[in-house]
């Protein structure tokens, strides 16, 4: 489950983990009292340690080994828990408050063994509540080093996780030495659980998975490279920076290599702002459309992934899931779609254009070739990014609970991402979210069929994409009602396979992008033409709008609330087909009604200058800012409280450095790849009137201005705005 549209399914999966967990809470008695009792007695789970094994010898310890010969790593664990034990049950009250840089040894072997028990997890507090975790002290346990006796070795901290399942499953953090394995913890954890409980508890506690140590696994070839890969990069900003502030006084003279490079002269580019309605081949409201969805993506994201992480008061989570803003956040795919719906727009309002002053002349081999140059560095540095560099960044206690896909299949896939086939090639997706950009390149490659046959037969053509699209439609509704795909479900989720079927598959996103296209064409058309609407046209174009905005966000709402029976397969087919339908419809509108002037207070909002910059990092944006989340999401060493201003807070510290983060990494490896990939493409030949060659000129979220002029062959790139 590593897409965006698992938020569907993630939140309402976890409230319906939570719903059990109510269930299991509830005051009507399904946790006894003896129950609850019995768990309240795990409470003292470190100081029952010291109880039972706190005069314990070597050879006592010896007998934890049973029904088989301990290795070589059980003798060490046992050796220093001996130690261990050793100096707890000679610990004095005098001890606990001496300072921990006292030169005594008596005191500073009594505070390793304070400390190694000090950062033990305890029962949870608030279990009725829905807290079934306590993550002790992370940071307390693994930077433990505190020699032996002997000074033969270093015991050093282990920290893990034990899983004591009762009627509820109690997550409680442990440190051991390193020494342990985890075979061995369970051997001591259930000892204790047994004589705090009463119950035979004997296996499976402790998972390896879940532990953790402060050593570190050397650089591999790998992180090596991408490290150097970045420093390059990151040099040649620098230098080309400083060369341009002190080297060329004349912005003219600047040479090719320099331009690309400049941090000053990117950001000029980058931050440059234009006035709504000053350049007619410019679609102003775009850039409020892209950025709106590129925060949707991310504020959806920053609710999946902080779903994941631990809470004080997962029961709430039931409740949340009723409320009327949870279904902004389950049906967050609609800003997926609206990237789709503008990227079939721009392409066939620009490829149209730049065909009739070819008269239908396109070299499509430079075409797809600028459009791979254009994506493909950026994703190919950010795979090494997230499997190497994202774990040196993000430790922390609960570092493998809280993913977004598994970035080690990038060992094996990460050629498929590369070719733009994921979706298809492999379950393994190595950057899950990258799924889109291969859908998007697989349209992108579709394009010059349908780009042709507009060109060629036109209104006839545009009916067939029309045909073509309801086909796919029901394609998908097929699809769903013979496997009996689900994708909203209160007490589970979407499949796997369903997931690649009816989401990851390139058909079922063909609606949005091929009306996105059919809006495109008929702006061309039209694009001279002035449109004279009354009042009630408009008035009842914008209500239409709004009315299918509304319906495919909030429709669901009734099926979310207590009592409401469950949906059925019919009805999930029916609203997931006719929604990725209706939303783009109406967004044509929306379009519409801004380039023809009767946008309003719409197109105030969505062409404000505000937007440019922000618009030309999306593409940065969007790549960079799961890492940024997964950053901050598995760094967290506490429980958190779950609540939408909460989760606000968050996101805008997530978004803040992911924003950061795209413009690092737009300064010093899109924009000047960008520029050198221009530069490199064949020019053009004169033109009678450069003005014509100039309204071929696709503007690449500009990087320089260079990247304004005309070039031979149109680059038919929806990435920007301009026409």
């Amino acid at each position: 489950m590593h897409t965006f549209t698992i938020i569907v399914l993630g939140a309402l999966l976890f409230c319906g983990r939570a719903q059990v967990q109510c269930q299991q809470f509830e005051p009507s008695g399904s946790v006894s009292n003896e129950e609850y009792e019995r768990i309240m007695e795990l409470r003292p789970f470190a100081v029952e340690l010291l109880r039972q094994f706190g005069n314990i010898t070597q050879t006592d310890l010896d007998l934890l080994v049973d029904n088989r010969l301990p290795s070589q790593q059980d003798l060490l664990c046992l050796a220093d828990m001996a130690q261990l034990m050793s100096g707890l049950s000679s610990l004095s009250y005098w001890a606990l408050r001496s300072k921990c840089d006292s030169r005594t040894l008596e005191i500073q072997f009594n505070f390793f063994e304070i400390t190694v028990i000090d950062s033990w997890g305890s029962i949870p507090s608030g279990i009725l509540y829905g807290n079934l975790i306590d993550m002790g002290n992370y940071d307390e346990c693994i930077k433990i080093n505190k020699a032996t006796a002997d000074n033969n070795h270093a015991i050093r901290g282990k920290y893990c996780f034990a899983t004591i399942s009762l009627r509820v499953s109690l997550k409680i953090a442990v440190c051991f030495p390193a020494t342990c394995s985890a075979d061995m913890m369970d051997t001591f954890i259930s000892r204790i659980a047994n004589g705090l409980l009463n119950v035979n508890i004997t296996k499976n506690i402790v998972s390896e998975d879940t532990c953790k140590t402060a050593e570190r696994e050397p650089f591999d070839g790998v992180t090596i490279l991408i490290i150097v890969i970045l420093s390059v990069f990151a040099a040649a900003m620098i230098l080309a920076t400083l060369c341009d502030y002190f080297l060329y006084v004349d912005q003219s003279k600047l040479p090719t290599v320099v331009k690309a490079f400049s941090a000053r002269v990117n950001s000029r580019a980058l931050f440059r702002l234009v006035e709504p309605k000053s350049n007619p081949n410019v679609i102003d409201c775009l850039h409020g459309l892209r950025c709106m969805s590129l925060i949707w993506v991310i504020f959806g994201h920053q609710y999946l992934l902080g779903l994941s992480s631990p809470k004080t008061n997962y029961v709430n989570l039931l409740s949340w899931s009723r409320t009327f803003f949870a279904n902004v956040i389950t049906h967050g795919f609609f800003s997926v779609d609206t990237f789709f719906f503008v990227s079939g727009l721009l392409l066939v309002m620009i490829a149209l254009r730049s065909l009739e002053k070819t008269k239908g002349k396109m070299n499509i081999p430079l075409m797809y070739l600028h459009r791979y140059l254009r994506l493909t560095p950026v994703l190919a540095v950010a795979i090494p990014m997230y499997m190497k560099l994202l774990p040196l960044m993000s430790d922390g206690p609960i570092n493998d609970s809280v993913t977004f896909g598994d970035f080690d299949y990038c060992k094996k896939t990460w050629f498929w991402s590369l070719l733009y086939i994921q979706n298809y090639a492999t379950p393994d997706t190595c950057l899950a979210h990258s799924w889109y950009l291969a859908v998007d390149m697989q349209l992108y490659l579709l394009s010059p069929i349908f780009l042709i046959a507009l060109y060629k037969w036109g209104k006839k053509a545009a009916a067939g994409i029309f045909v073509f699209m309801l086909l796919l439609s029901a394609c998908l509704f097929s699809t769903m009602m013979t496997n009996k795909y689900q994708f909203y479900l209160e007490k589970g989720g979407m499949s796997e396979e369903a997931l690649r079927k009816i989401y990851h598959a390139t058909h079922t996103h063909a609606a949005p992008w091929l009306i996105g296209l059919l809006c495109g064409y008929f702006l061309h058309l039209n694009r001279h033409r002035t449109f004279k609407l009354n009042h009630i046209l408009i008035w009842v174009g914008w209500l239409v709008s709004l009315a299918l905005l509304f319906a495919s966000l909030f429709s669901l709402y009734p099926a979310t609330q207590s009592g409401a029976a469950p949906l059925t397969t019919l009805e999930q087919a029916a609203y997931y087909t006719f929604s990725r339908i209706a939303w783009p419809l109406a967004l044509c509108w929306v379009v519409f009604a801004c380039m023809k002037g009767y946008g309003g207070m719409a197109d105030g909002f969505l062409s404000s200058p505000i937007w440019q910059p922000l618009s030309r990092l999306s593409y940065s944006a969007y790549i960079f800012h799961v890492y940024i989340q997964l950053v901050n999401g598995k760094r967290v060493r506490s429980l958190t409280y779950l609540s939408n201003y909460d989760m606000m807070l968050s996101f805008w510290g997530s978004f803040g450095f992911t924003v950061l983060m795209a413009y690092v990494m737009y300064i010093i490896l899109e924009a000047p790849l960008g520029v050198l990939e221009g530069s490199l493409m064949p020019k053009a030949k004169p033109k009678p009137k450069p003005v014509v060659a100039k309204e071929v000129s696709i503007e690449e979220s500009p990087t320089a201005p260079e990247m304004e002029k005309a070039t031979v062959t149109p680059h038919y790139d929806e990435g920007s705005t301009k026409l």
